[in-house]
């Protein structure tokens, strides 16, 4: 019995000790615990910041491990007596409260009075340690690392390298995120801030793509329907063509014209130069008129211009002009022969050269010109001719302009011209000496208000004297004036005025002087709709009587341009001249419809 009795109690102790041990396990089985995948994130990159707290967590639970292991429990020691449970995760630690003999378990029994094991100690409570104040030293830790990687940062920065503003501001979010989740509980995610995140951020507005071309509002041409032009070498041509057909009451436009249908080509062009520096311009236009029904008409008329602008040194500036024209005589002409099947034709030739010179706000030019008129034969309705030569004759003026420019848009000026003009034939048939001398002042002021306001407008004396003393001098007040004013977007209203002498090869009279004004107007009503009109009026003064003529004139028209190279035009318009003299005057009215096609 006495060597049982130690077997027995062996058995007992055995027995408590896998009871103990048991019960150990169940409740480690109950203590909640974070699941794997919120310990560990396994998506995508981590931030710096976020290895950086993971590390750190690692590395003091490594520390807390080393610490157990080297301090293990005295009771673990006793090989026969059981002792207090102490589990294997660290950090954790037997609870105070238990034991100093608080009873919160209902496996806190007091032991039986013949229990073998009453003796041993009852295992402590245990419990999760508070981790408030490890939760701060962490938190300030991973405080210190990140400040450490962004004095790096901005070291490597400051050196020279590039740093790309997006990805500065995506990393500075991404560690605030990592150290706010660094300073939370250690069972929280502490990676659930990764580069993912990054991509959510709003982009900095400078690193952000443009649209492309396509997507872009394209802007409007001002003028959708002008002519496209076509490129020849370093210049831009633009021709246009008009083909109808006019209804007049007076197709000659004299005081015994009559009522026709006629049919007007009209030819036009323009060529601009492209250069980078200097500029040339070149003008032209034909019109040719056959009678379909009614009286005969069959006339034709042209002009041709060209104009080179060069920039020389020192402010200095050169302007060189050439034209011909030639068209017939006028039947309202003074000069006008009756009884003609057709009025002679008049060719003119004519250039100028000028130098334009700016010192300061001082404004010279001084421009020379020279005009030469040629007349051919007139052709009588009995089949002879009569000879025009004694009409011919050459013009030469030279003219000094000299102004002060008060401001970009206000340049007054005055201006004075010299002149001669010599007949190419000393006597004409009738015998008298026809050269004269050519000599006119006139003041005017310049306009330069950009598309409002542009042109000049001047008011002055002309005077031709002719060297044969029993004719006198035609002489009178000179206007001229060439401006433009937009009062609004699309709307152009236009005034030009000349004052011109006539000369004549009339027994006795030394000829006249002829002012004309016209006034127009143009508005873009659509796009492809536009509308212009017009008013004439000439004062023609004869020197050496007391005769004059009046010619007023008023002209309506639309073009409609169907797509961009062809559009529909028609024009009404009403002459009337009024003559103190017998036999001038005339009415004459006048349609037109017809097809403009310009490239």
């Amino acid at each position: 019995m006495s060597g049982g009795q130690p077997e027995t109690k062996i058995a007992r102790k055995g027995i408590a000790v896998a009871a103990l041990l048991l019960t150990a396990s169940a409740l480690a089985l109950l203590r909640p615990a974070p699941a794997f995948s919120q310990e560990t994130e396994l998506r995508g990159e981590v931030s710096e910041s976020a290895i950086l707290a993971d590390q750190q967590r690692k590395a003091r639970q490594l520390r807390a491990q080393g610490t157990q292991d080297q301090n293990p429990p005295a009771a673990a020691a006793q090989d026969t007596a059981p002792t207090t449970y102490q589990p294997a995760s660290p950090g954790a630690v037997p609870n105070d409260d238990q034991t100093a003999g608080a009873s919160d378990s209902i496996f806190d029994q007091p032991p039986a009075a013949n229990d073998p094991l009453a003796g041993t100690t009852a295992p402590a409570k245990l419990r999760r340690p508070s981790t408030a104040r490890q939760r701060t030293q962490d938190a300030k830790a991973d405080t210190k690392a990140s400040t450490k990687i962004a004095d790096k940062k901005k070291t490597k920065k400051k050196a020279g390298e590039a740093t790309d503003s997006t990805t500065t501001a995506a990393t500075a979010s991404t560690g605030d995120r990592a150290d706010a989740a660094a300073a939370g509980d250690d069972g929280s995610n502490r990676r659930a801030v990764t580069v993912d995140s990054v991509g959510k951020q709003k982009l900095d507005p400078g690193q952000e793509r443009t649209g492309s071309i396509d997507g872009q509002k394209v802007k409007p041409e001002e003028d959708p329907f002008a002519a496209p032009g076509v490129r020849i070498g370093t210049f831009v041509f633009r021709p246009t063509l008009e083909q109808g057909f006019t209804a007049t009451s007076n197709a000659d436009a004299s005081s015994t014209g009559k009522s026709a249908v006629l049919s007007e080509t009209a030819l036009r062009f323009t060529a601009t130069s492209d250069w980078r520096e200097n500029s040339a311009l070149i003008t032209g236009y034909g019109q040719f008129r056959n009678t379909v029904s009614g009286q005969k008409i069959n006339d034709a008329q042209g002009r041709i211009e060209g104009q080179l602008n060069v920039d020389l040194d020192n402010e200095l500036r050169a302007i060189a002009k050439l034209g011909y024209e030639a068209a017939p005589e006028s039947a309202s002409s003074p000069d006008a022969i009756a009884g003609v099947t057709q009025q002679p034709l008049r060719q003119t030739v004519d250039g100028s050269l000028g130098l334009e010179k700016s010192v300061g706000k001082m404004r010279y030019a001084l421009t020379g010109s020279v005009s030469h008129d040629l007349y051919g034969d007139a052709e009588l309705s009995d089949g002879t001719s009569i000879s025009q030569k004694d009409r011919d004759n050459t013009l030469y003026t030279a003219t000094l302009r000299t102004g002060y420019q008060i401001s970009p848009a206000l340049t007054p000026f005055t201006e004075v011209e010299l002149g001669r003009r010599v007949y190419d034939q000393r006597l004409d048939t009738e015998g008298f000496e026809r050269s004269s001398k050519r000599i006119g002042a006139r003041a005017g002021v310049e306009l330069d208000m950009g598309e409002k306001l542009s042109g000049e407008f001047s008011v002055g004396w002309l005077r031709e004297a002719i060297d044969d003393s029993r004719l006198p001098a035609v002489a009178g007040p000179s206007i001229n004036a060439d401006l433009k004013w937009s009062p609004e977007r699309g709307t152009t209203i236009g005034l030009t005025g000349k004052t011109s002498v006539e000369t004549t090869t009339t027994a006795g009279e030394s000829g006249d002087i002829l002012y004309s004004g016209r006034l127009t107007g143009e508005r873009q009503i659509r796009a492809n709709l536009t509308a212009n009109s017009a008013l004439g009026l000439d004062w023609r003064d004869y020197t050496g009587s007391d005769g004059h003529d009046l010619i007023l004139s008023a002209e309506a028209g639309l073009t409609w341009w169907l797509n961009r190279y062809a559009g529909l035009t028609t024009r009404v318009r009403t002459e009337k001249l009024t003559s103190n003299l017998p036999g001038r005057d005339y009415t004459a009215n006048s349609v037109y419809l017809g097809l403009k096609v310009q490239r």
